[in-house]
């Protein structure tokens, strides 16, 4: 029986016409093309209240905190596309992380997490293109013990960097784009050879 590696795509931006949504979804395109599942997620479809402990204590984890948790569950890789906000990452990135990280009963910690493997990226209006959003971002993946790959790639002047169809206009921020998720799917493959 052939392994198919199985990836979910996201965003951390809900804007419909967000840039980082565009690119997750070159980088799926890649997977899909060197023989990945890929599942993209827009995380506007699965609204999270702000974590709260207490919210949690009350009534559990909400249905689409759940729902989001089921699905990084049920695949072992990842690619993430996250704008820069004030040099960090966006808030519901992060809220989304967070509500996925805990634990119900008879569950391991970090289950939804522990041995995954992701790319990331990132698509900004500024000269940098995200970079310096990827650094937490790659802290915050790397300690909930997740193997972030070395590759990544940041698109600077995202307001002029796509055509129509989503497509990168620059051949080679295309290529390297695609390349992340052809990466994801290559590694996993490997790893369960």
């Amino acid at each position: 029986m052939t392994y198919t590696p199985k990836i979910i795509a996201f965003a951390g931006s809900t804007r419909t016409d967000s840039y980082n949504k565009k690119l997750v979804q070159v980088a799926a395109a890649g997977a899909r093309a060197a023989g990945a599942e890929v599942t993209y997620v827009d995380l506007r479809d699965l609204p999270m209240p702000l974590f709260d402990e207490d919210l949690e204590t009350e009534s559990g984890i909400p249905a689409n905190a759940r729902e989001f948790k089921q699905l990084l569950k049920s695949h072992e890789g990842m690619l993430i596309a996250s704008p820069e906000y004030n040099s960090s990452i966006t808030p519901v990135l992060k809220n989304a992380i967070d509500w996925a990280s805990r634990s119900e009963p008879n569950e391991p910690g970090l289950a939804a997490f522990v041995d995954k493997v992701a790319a990331i990226m990132s698509a900004s209006p500024g000269a940098l293109g995200g970079l310096r959003g990827l650094v937490p971002l790659r802290m915050l993946l790397g300690n909930i013990r997740i193997l972030v790959l070395p590759d990544q790639v940041a698109i600077p002047k995202a307001y002029e960097a796509f055509n129509a169809d989503g497509s990168l206009k620059d051949a080679k921020q295309q290529e390297s784009v695609e390349h992340l998720g052809t990466r994801v799917t290559t590694i996993l493959a490997k790893l369960n050879a």
